[in-house]
C-alpha cells in the first residue's frame, strides 16, 4: 500500500511542463478526457471526441496515452447502427483505491472507494475487546473494506477517517477523544501513514456529514447552512458557500459545550445535557444510552416528546443563528434522522422570524451513514486528483 504524495507530485511535475508547449497541451487534453470519462462513464473514441470537441484522431491519441499510463482500459463494445462495434473505454478502478472510515463508539463503518465513485458495500467492524489505536483500527477497516469490495490490499493508497473529535489538521492533533480509546492526542495521522503505507486524512465526523449534505442532501443549493448533529453528543458542521468552517484549531462547531438555561428554575446545562442520547432516551421513557435506539424508534413514530425536543433545539441553535445567520439549518445525526420532517417543522415554527425571516429548517436526507458518505465523497476527489497528477507526471 505504498502512498504517493500528491502535493510533492504536483510541485515536481508543474516545473516540467510550461503552459502552451506541446507537453502541456497533451496533458491538458488528457485531463479533459479523464474527467469526461469520470463524468459520463465508458465512452468510445467517437463519443469522447464529440464531448471534448476534439477530432477522432486526437481522441484516439488521448485514450492511447491514458491506456499506457494504466488509467483507462477497454471495457466493452458499443454497437452502432452501421459498421463494426466500437470499443468503449472506462476508468481503471483496480490500480488505485481508498477506504473511507467512520469511527463510532464501539465499532467502525468502512467502505472501499474508487475514482468512479462506485458504491461498494458498507461494512461495520466491531471493536469491543480488540486492541485499539489508530493503526490497529484503520488496518481492520482496510482489510474489511477491500474484502467486501473485492479489491487487493495493495491498491489502497489513501484513507479518510471521520472521528468524533476536534481535529487540528496542521498539527496532526486531536482533542475531545473520549470515543477513541488508544488514539493519541498528537500524531494519529502520522502513525497511520507510517504503519500502513497510506496517505491519511482525519476529519471531524460532523464536518464530513455536512460535506455529504452539501454534495447530495437537502443543502445542495443553500448559500450557507449549519448541520446540527444530534446523537450521543451534539455538534455543528458549518458550511459557508461550500467551505467548511473549522476554526484555527479545528474546534469550530463544538456546540455541545454551550451553556444553556435548562428551564424555568434557571439551572445551567450544556447542549449535550439537553439533547444528547441520555437526555433523549429519558424524555421518551427509557434508561440512558443503552436504550437510545429504542427511544429513537418511538421518536420516529411521532411521540409527543417531539415538541419538547424541538423547544430544546431552538434554544441550542439560537446563539449559532445569532452569529452566523445561515440560510438553512439541517437536523442530522440519529435523533435528527428519527425525528425527520416532523421535528424539523416543529423547530422551524420556533424560529424568531423577525431576526431570521428566510431561515429554513430541514431534516437531513443523507441517512444514517452521512459521515461515511462525506468521507467517500472527499476520498473520491482525492483519488481523482492523484490520478490526474500522474497524467502531468507522464
Amino acid at each position: 500500500m505504498a502512498a504517493a504524495h500528491l502535493t510533492a507530485a504536483k510541485e515536481t511535475t508543474m516545473t516540467k511542463i510550461d503552459p502552451g508547449n506541446a507537453a502541456w497541451l497533451r496533458a491538458h487534453n488528457d485531463r479533459t478526457a479523464f474527467r469526461l470519462l469520470i463524468e459520463h462513464g465508458p465512452l468510445t473514441r467517437a463519443q469522447l471526441g464529440e464531448l471534448s470537441g476534439m477530432s477522432k484522431p486526437t481522441a484516439s491519441q488521448m485514450l492511447a496515452r491514458l491506456e499506457r499510463a494504466e488509467l483507462v482500459h477497454a471495457v466493452g463494445e458499443a454497437s452502432g447502427s452501421r459498421g463494426p462495434a466500437a470499443v468503449s473505454y472506462g476508468i481503471r478502478t483496480d490500480r488505485t483505491t481508498g477506504v473511507a472510515v467512520s469511527m463510532l463508539a464501539d465499532s467502525l463503518q468502512c467502505a472501499l472507494v474508487d475514482a468512479t465513485g462506485t458504491e461498494h458495500p458498507i461494512v461495520e467492524v466491531p471493536l469491543t475487546g480488540e486492541p485499539r489505536g489508530p493503526e490497529d483500527d484503520i488496518r481492520r477497516a482496510i482489510e474489511a473494506a477491500t474484502a467486501a469490495g473485492g479489491a487487493a490490499l495493495s491498491t489502497v493508497e489513501v484513507v479518510t477517517v471521520g472521528v468524533q473529535a476536534a481535529v487540528w489538521r496542521e498539527r496532526d492533533s486531536l482533542s475531545l477523544t473520549n470515543t477513541l480509546p488508544g488514539w493519541p492526542s498528537e500524531g494519529a495521522r502520522a502513525r497511520i501513514e507510517s504503519a500502513l503505507g497510506v496517505s491519511a486524512t482525519i476529519e471531524n465526523d460532523v464536518n464530513l456529514a455536512a460535506m455529504a449534505e452539501r454534495a447530495s442532501g437537502v443543502a445542495r443549493d443553500a448559500s450557507t447552512f449549519v448541520l446540527l448533529w444530534l446523537g450521543d453528543g451534539i455538534g455543528a458542521g458549518v458550511d459557508l458557500g461550500g467551505t467548511i468552517l473549522r476554526g484555527i484549531s479545528g474546534s469550530a462547531g463544538e456546540v455541545g459545550y454551550l451553556s444553556l438555561p435548562a428551564g424555568a428554575d434557571g439551572a445551567a446545562a450544556d447542549a449535550t445535557d439537553l439533547l444528547g442520547a441520555p437526555a433523549i432516551a429519558a424524555l421518551l421513557g427509557f434508561d440512558g444510552v443503552a436504550e437510545y435506539s429504542r427511544a429513537l424508534e418511538r421518536l420516529a413514530a411521532g411521540d409527543p416528546a417531539l415538541a419538547t425536543i424541538a423547544d430544546r433545539i431552538a434554544l441550542a441553535i439560537d446563539p449559532v443563528l445569532a452569529v452566523l445567520d445561515p440560510q438553512m439549518v439541517v437536523l442530522g445525526g440519529p435523533t435528527g434522522v428519527a425525528g425527520g420532517g416532523a421535528l424539523a417543522s416543529l423547530v422551524d415554527a420556533r424560529i424568531a422570524r423577525e431576526a431570521h425571516p428566510v431561515l429554513a429548517v430541514k431534516a437531513s436526507s443523507t441517512g444514517s451513514s452521512a459521515v461515511l458518505l462525506g468521507a467517500r465523497q472527499l476520498l473520491a476527489d482525492q483519488i481523482r486528483e492523484r490520478l490526474e497528477a500522474r497524467i502531468l507526471a507522464g
